[in-house]
């Protein structure tokens, strides 16, 4: 029952770590251009969005470690 809902847990960070890393704007701007994030900010992250958008990614890489540990852990 807990590994089952590990799992979807797991599976569900994966996705919206997919979707996180998607908006993150690289060197040729990436997906957040499509959403207003302007292109001609000299330094990586210095807009508030962002910021949030690094910090909600690092709160998903944190939950998506600790739960693959824990099925590691439970099916190991």
């Amino acid at each position: 029952m807990l590994t089952d809902a590990l799992v979807v847990i797991d599976v569900i960070v994966s996705f919206g770590l997919i979707v996180l890393i998607l908006l993150h704007s690289g060197r040729g701007g990436g997906l957040s251009d499509m959403f207003g994030a302007s292109s001609g900010s000299s330094a990586a992250g210095s807009t508030v969005a962002e910021r949030n958008l690094d910090r909600i990614t690092v709160a998903f890489v944190l939950v998506f470690t600790f739960v693959t540990v824990a099925l590691a852990i439970r099916w190991g």
